[in-house]
């Protein structure tokens, strides 16, 4: 069990973090900052190492105005057995004006025998931006077998708050895997590959044409990806990637590489450089 408060705030264009709280096995690390925009980074961390049967974390994060937050994990999230129950995270997010989010967490791993349901719920205005990433990908089961987890369902829903009291559904993602216990080798299944990435873009720039370009950086990836535009609301659309491998490093690259592209051609930043070790 875990929860976890984040608010960050914009002070002379340096991001910084105008309030913590947390309890149980949720926590961040201390800021960093990786290049001169004045993002901050967090690592969110799980003392625990892991989620097991019935399970609740709890993650509330607010991006205030004209604030920048990259948000990632220190280590990939692992689902063990979950046994009569499942495991559970609710995440709340509040963009405010120009405000801006990169939510880019490791992998999430599903072992033999586990449920998990993930629930992300993001309020933004017409001039925030959202980029937010995610792979899941079954973890190792002792007869070398995939696909031993019970299911997996990702549902991320994007509100826009168009007007004082007009909030509007920019998009509803909702993702259910939930492997057949026969054969899933063949066709019907996730069309025989074992891993899954998804790449959520929320931004008044996102059109037809960096659809283009997104998919033309992805084709570049082992991957078979494909790319759905959402109807504009108040002035901002959203697109969502999603990618289907037998790879956790190739979605990964994948997404990175997808996040640098629009770092570059959004901020003239640097691709990204996460890693843990």
């Amino acid at each position: 069990m875990g929860e976890l408060g984040l608010v960050v705030a914009e002070r002379a264009g340096r991001s910084f973090a105008a309030h913590q709280y947390h309890r149980g096995a949720l926590r961040v690390l201390r800021p960093h900052y990786l290049d001169d925009s004045g993002q901050v980074c967090y690592v969110v961390v799980n003392p625990g190492g892991a989620y097991l049967g019935a399970d609740l974390f709890l993650i509330d994060v607010e991006v205030g105005d004209s604030a920048s937050l990259l948000l990632t994990t220190q280590s990939a999230t692992k689902i063990y057995r979950t046994p009569g129950s499942f495991a559970e995270q609710q995440m709340h997010v509040r963009l405010g004006e120009g405000a801006r989010l990169e939510l880019m967490p490791d992998q999430l791993i599903a072992y033999r025998e586990a449920s998990y349901r993930q629930r992300t719920c993001v309020t933004l205005k017409p001039s925030s931006s959202l980029v937010m990433a995610e792979v899941v990908t079954p973890g190792w089961s002792p007869d070398g077998t995939a696909f031993r987890y019970e299911e997996v369902r990702l549902r991320s829903e994007m509100w826009v708050d168009a007007a004082e009291g007009d909030r509007q559904l920019l998009a509803l993602d909702n993702l259910l895997i939930r492997p057949p216990s026969g054969d899933v080798s063949g066709m019907g299944f996730m069309e025989g590959y074992s891993h899954v990435g998804s790449l959520v873009v929320v931004d008044a720039r996102v059109d037809q044409a960096l659809a283009d370009e997104l998919n033309a950086c992805a084709a570049e990836h082992d991957a078979r990806t494909g790319i759905s535009l959402t109807r504009a609301v108040a002035g901002t659309t959203g697109l969502v990637l999603r990618s289907l491998s037998n790879s956790t490093e190739d979605l990964n690259s994948l997404l990175s590489a997808c996040n640098s592209l629009l770092r570059k051609r959004w901020y003239r930043q640097e691709p990204l450089d996460l890693r843990k070790h």
